[in-house]
C-alpha cells in the first residue's frame, strides 16, 4: 500500500483555511510518491484532518435522513448506500465542505498530484458524505469522465474516512484494481481519517464490492470529493481577449477615444501574432510619448 502520515497545515487561530503556499508545499512532498504509483496515480494518507477538524466532521454526519438524500439499492452498482447533500446538512457541516473545496486544499492537491488547475464541484455531483449499511456494497468501476453539468474533465478522487474502531473482518476496504481488471492491486481498509487520492482515468478501476458484514447499526462512512479540470479548447471557441470598455454616449471625447482604443488593443492581441502586437504597442507608445512631449513644450 502507498501509505503515509500526513496532516493539512490548517490554521490553528480560530478560523478554518490554509496558507496557500504551505499548503502546496506540504503536497508536494510526496508528489513523486503519488505520481509513480502503480497501478494508477494515487495514495493513502493516514491522519489528514487536524483533531479538531476531524471531530467536526464525525460531529455533524447527519444520522437521520435529509430531504435531498440519494438512496442506491442496486447490487453491483451500489447497495444500501446513501449520499448526503452538503448543503441539506448544518452549518458546521457545509463549512468543512467549503473548506475541502477552498483554493489552499487545491494547491494541496496540485503540489500532490502535479494536476494545475483544478477545480472542484460547488455542485457535489455524486460527492458528499456518503454512507454504507450492512450488506452493502459497491462494484469495482471507472468513474464517469465528465460532468455533464459543467463541462469539466474529472481528474480527482478525494475520500476521507469517518469510521471510528473500524475492524478488518467487516470487510469494506477499497479495492485498487491493475488497468487490466486482471488482479487486485491492493486493499485500503476504511480506517478513522484514512484519505484516499486518486487520478479518475478510463482504467482507474476500484471499489468494495464484497457485502459489508457490520454489526447492526454500524456503518461505513465517508467523504467523498471529485476535482476537475477545464479543456483549453475554449480558446478555440471564445475569444480570449480581457475586459471591453465602452464610453457613454455623454462621456468625452477624449473618454470615448480612450475606451476605444482599450477595444482596439484587445482586437490586435486577438487577431494578430503576439510579437506582432507587442511591437505595434510598443510602437505607438512610444510615438504618442513623444508627441505629449512635444505639445508641452
Amino acid at each position: 500500500m502507498n501509505r503515509f502520515d500526513l496532516t493539512l497545515p490548517v490554521n490553528n487561530d480560530g478560523v478554518l483555511g490554509m496558507d496557500p503556499v504551505e499548503a502546496r508545499a506540504t503536497g508536494a512532498m510526496l508528489a513523486q510518491e503519488y505520481q509513480s504509483a502503480q497501478p494508477f496515480p494515487h495514495i493513502v494518507l493516514d491522519g489528514l484532518l487536524p483533531q479538531a477538524l476531524l471531530q467536526q466532521a464525525l460531529d455533524n454526519f447527519p444520522a437521520e435522513p435529509l430531504k435531498s438524500d440519494r438512496v442506491f439499492d442496486i447490487d453491483y452498482g451500489g447497495h444500501h448506500k446513501r449520499q448526503i447533500l452538503p448543503y441539506d446538512c448544518n452549518q458546521d457541516a457545509q463549512a468543512l465542505f467549503a473548506f475541502l473545496n477552498s483554493s489552499p486544499v487545491l494547491q494541496f492537491l496540485e503540489g500532490l498530484t502535479g494536476i494545475e488547475g483544478l477545480i472542484p464541484d460547488p455542485y457535489f455531483e455524486g460527492g458528499g458524505f456518503h454512507e454504507i449499511s450492512h450488506g452493502g456494497l459497491l462494484g469495482v468501476h471507472a468513474d464517469f469522465r465528465i460532468n455533464n453539468k459543467l463541462h469539466l474533465e474529472r481528474r480527482l478522487n478525494l475520500l476521507i474516512y469517518l469510521n471510528p474502531g473500524w475492524q478488518e473482518e467487516w470487510g469494506g476496504a477499497l479495492e485498487i484494481w491493475d488497468r487490466k481488471m486482471t488482479a487486485c492491486h491492493s486493499k485500503v481498509f476504511p480506517l478513522l481519517n484514512r484519505c484516499v487520492v486518486f487520478s479518475t482515468d478510463a482504467d482507474s478501476f476500484h471499489g468494495h464490492p464484497d457485502p459489508l458484514a457490520t454489526p447492526e447499526g454500524v456503518k461505513r462512512r465517508s467523504i467523498a470529493l471529485y476535482y476537475y479540470t477545464s479543456s483549453r479548447n475554449i480558446y478555440k471557441e471564445v475569444p480570449s481577449h480581457s475586459t471591453m470598455y465602452y464610453a457613454r454616449p455623454e462621456d468625452s471625447s477624449s473618454t470615448h477615444a480612450l475606451a476605444r482604443r482599450f477595444r482596439s488593443d484587445e482586437y490586435l492581441r486577438d487577431w494578430m501574432p503576439p510579437k506582432l502586437a507587442r511591437l505595434i504597442f510598443r510602437v505607438r507608445d512610444k510615438l504618442q510619448s513623444i508627441f505629449s512631449t512635444d505639445r508641452s513644450s
